[in-house]
């Protein structure tokens, strides 16, 4: 069974680090949530260090100024990494090619242009990538919807099934379906790579849940930490990405009930009912090691 926590402060003492999920945990996608930052902030004065692990689909830097215009201050966090980040290095490794077509937003052109150090240096070894129309492609890039304020996984359709009939492998460079911008629910990355998996084409993930960006963080951690082996919390409230994410990482997870699940447990998203929520963990087959309702 999960422990329902007050705040985050309850288990300072156990953990040297936390990976902590940045939408819907720490921000809304418009404005961060004071509680959370907190929260981070008191953590990393203890002598803990925070990384911000997120299945965002550009770049570290990118992140970075973003979250800053949403008020998260910079003492509540020490490192970010993106899927974006981890996806990059798939991209520049020639997963799906180096002729590729793009399928996202403007605001995710960045993807193609801005790099880490350690990824600038990698790309600067690396036959060049060139974007292309679909038909001259070998591969698909996929950072979102072109408009995710209008758009649907449906309007792809026929994209996608021309991408079937192609060949193509798709990059997903970010795996969440959907998120919350506000109270508008919108669709991500992973919608359309779960749409192509479902016409028979193949998808590569390098975001949450899967081994890439772990690997990445850890990496990124190890960088600043002296420690050889940090006892490390992942904080976040998609289940099926920061939880499943976590636990298949070996490490403890502390689900947050008040984002994307925040209707299932109670009238009240600070405090979920825990047999609400045990009833549900139960038929999902997972056990976070905490839950709390919004991160404090």
């Amino acid at each position: 069974m999960s422990e329902i926590l007050h705040s985050l402060a309850e288990i300072q003492g156990r953990y040297d680090a936390v990976f902590c999920d940045l939408w819907g945990c720490l921000h809304n996608g418009k404005v961060a949530f004071p509680a959370a930052v907190a929260a981070l902030q008191a953590f990393r004065a203890a002598g803990g260090t925070v990384v911000l692990l997120t299945n965002s689909p550009r770049p570290a830097a990118s992140v970075i100024t973003q979250i800053a215009g949403f008020g998260v201050p910079r003492d509540a966090w020490d490192i970010v990494v993106t899927s974006g980040d981890a996806a990059q290095m798939g991209m520049l490794s020639g997963g799906v090619g180096r002729r590729v077509h793009h399928i996202g937003a403007p605001k995710d052109e960045v993807f193609f242009t801005e790099f880490a150090p350690d990824l600038a240096a990698f790309a600067a070894t690396q036959p060049p990538i060139t974007r292309v129309a679909l038909k001259e492609a070998e591969g698909i890039v996929c950072t979102g919807l072109v408009d995710d304020q209008t758009e649907t996984p449906e309007d792809y359709r026929a994209t996608l099934l021309l991408t079937k009939t192609l060949g193509l492998p798709m990059l997903c460079a970010n795996p969440d379906i959907i998120v919350d911008l506000g109270e508008q629910r919108l669709y991500c990355a992973g919608a359309l790579a779960l749409a192509y998996e479902g016409m028979g084409g193949r998808a590569l993930y390098f975001g949450k849940p899967h081994p890439p960006i772990y690997d990445l963080a850890r990496r990124r951690l190890a960088e600043t930490s002296a420690l050889a082996d940090p006892q490390i919390l992942c904080i976040g409230d998609g289940f099926a990405t920061d939880i499943q994410g976590g636990i298949s990482e070996g490490l403890d997870t502390l689900f947050i009930t008040g984002g994307l699940e925040a209707n299932r447990f109670g009238p009240d998203v600070e405090r979920p009912d825990a047999d609400l929520l045990q009833a549900w963990l139960a038929v999902g087959e997972l056990s976070p090691t905490f839950a709390m309702g919004r991160l404090r």
